[in-house]
Formats: structure tokens, sequence, C-alpha cells
């Protein structure tokens, strides 16, 4: 099975660097990176130690429901490019541990789905979550529960 992992939309993106408002109906804050654990959710790189970062809060969800987790994550405050590709990004290997878990088409959590694992075994638990016919598609979060990314099932070429 091919994977479809993908940085937050850029037209979200674009407005939350515009001002736009925070899943909390917030701007978000202007902060300097610090050390190499500031992650951009959109291109899924770090942001360099002394850049501008963005601070907001995140809902990787279109509608309001009780599964529908809000959480801080970090965005560069200049223009990158949104990750697509068919794999992780290779520092996600060391995320320790990650959070991995399957929901279903209706942004439910499937429980049976979760998992606490070192970050050399994402690749692996995204893989055996998705072989999971109920699971719709998979969020990675940090040891903190904040959000990383959402890896799909690769359409066939």
């Amino acid at each position: 099975m091919r994977l479809a992992v993908r940085g937050i939309p850029t037209d979200h993106f674009d407005q939350l660097c515009r001002g736009g408002r925070d899943a909390n109906g917030q701007g978000a804050l202007l902060r300097r990176a610090e050390g190499q654990g500031n992650p951009c959710r959109h291109c899924l790189q770090l942001i360099a130690d002394g850049d501008d970062k963005l601070v907001l809060s995140y809902r990787p969800f279109t509608d309001l429901q009780p599964y529908a987790e809000t959480g801080p994550i970090f965005l560069h405050a200049r223009d990158c490019q949104r990750y697509e590709a068919d794999a992780l990004p290779a520092w996600f290997a060391y995320l320790a541990p990650a959070l991995v878990r399957g929901y279903d088409a209706n942004d439910w959590i499937l429980y049976e789905t979760g998992a606490v694992v070192d970050g050399r075994e994402l690749d692996a638990a995204c893989r055996d979550i998705l072989a999971n016919e109920a699971v719709a598609y998979v969020h990675i979060r940090s040891k903190f529960n904040c959000f990383q990314c959402r890896v799909d099932r690769a359409q066939p070429l």
C-alpha cells in the first residue's frame, strides 16, 4: 500500500499567515523558534533555530464533533511548500514516542487503532492501521498530543 502524507492545506496555511483566526478564534502568535523541536505543519520540515514561527491552535477537522481535537501547532512565518509525498519526513523517526490513531469516514476515532510507537515504527504503524477498511485516515501526533500530519491511502496510479 502506498501512503499519501500531506501537511495542512495551503489555503488554510495562507489564511493563518495573513492573520486569519485559529481554532480558538484568535490570531496566531509570532515567536522566534528555539532549538530543533519546532515542526511546521504545512511543509512538515523543522523551523530553523532563530527563525520566526507562528504559534496557534489547530483543529484538523472541518466540523465540530466530540472527536474534533484541538491543540497547539507551529507554522513557518514565511511561505513554504506544502508537504505532499508517499513517505513520512525523515525527522519523524526522532519522534519519541509518537501517537497514531485511525479515524472513520465520520471523523470518529477508532479506539482499537490507537498506539504509542517509536518514531522509527510510524510508517509500519500507519500501514497496519490503514489496512483496516473501516479506517479512512490516520493522524500522527507528538507525545504531547500535538497534531503532526494526516496520512491517507494513496490513490492507485
